[in-house]
């Protein structure tokens, strides 16, 4: 089933607030290791091979368990996904805890909002191997860069990356602390989120928690 079909209830934790508005955190102590959950779907920005994504025992994760990307393709221009379905807005703030394992070509996270597909997205990633955040658009599967800083980022250790969407405007923070912000118009509409990562980088994610920015 194409994961623009999922129409599924949310499995992983949800807690609905006044009006409508969802909060979300999603973590992966229950998933059977090695599985990916239920309520993500896999797809591929660019070339090479399709990411594969399962659940890792990490014990600095919570519950023991974080989902990992987990093939080492060094193809530049990859960039696999693992899009989180139920759940479809146009304005969020979503944080994610993510860990860089390894890669000699790339050692990044991300964390993409408003995707409407494999080719079309947001997307604010952190390299371990550069030392920055980067905030992208992805148009017709060619990537764009909106903003950025420069910042440690270490690899073997948890950081928190985290995303606001709100009309036009993107605000972006990094452990905690927020690094900047930056306005687009070139996606507008609703969509899904997702974890991001590139060429042959091994990263795990945890604790992922969304709110509806409305």
């Amino acid at each position: 089933m194409s994961w623009r079909a999922v129409n599924a209830a949310i499995v992983l934790g949800t807690l609905l607030l006044p009006s409508g508005v969802a909060a979300e955190t999603l973590t992966f102590g229950t998933t059977k290791l090695g599985d990916l959950p239920d309520a993500f779907e896999t797809a591929r920005t660019g070339n090479g091979h399709e990411g594969v994504w399962g659940v890792v025992e990490d014990p600095q994760a919570e519950g023991g368990r974080a989902l990992e990307q987990r093939t080492p393709d060094a193809t530049d221009y990859r960039f696999p996904l693992a899009i989180y379905t139920p759940l479809v807005a146009r304005n969020v703030d979503v944080t994610v805890r993510w860990k860089a394992i390894a890669g000699r070509v790339d050692r990044a996270g991300g964390l993409a909002v408003r995707v409407l597909d494999e080719k079309n997205y947001y997307v604010v990633r952190a390299n371990a191997l550069e030392d920055n955040v980067r905030f992208y658009r992805v148009v017709r599967g060619n990537r764009q860069q909106i903003a950025g800083a420069d910042i440690r980022v270490t690899s073997g250790e948890w950081h928190t990356l985290g995303l606001k969407a709100e009309g036009e405007r993107f605000t972006i923070s990094f452990d905690g602390r927020e690094l900047f912000s930056a306005t687009d118009k070139a996606f507008g509409a609703e969509g899904r989120v997702a974890l991001w990562t590139k060429a042959d980088s091994i990263t795990r994610f945890d604790r992922i928690e969304i709110r509806r920015a409305e």
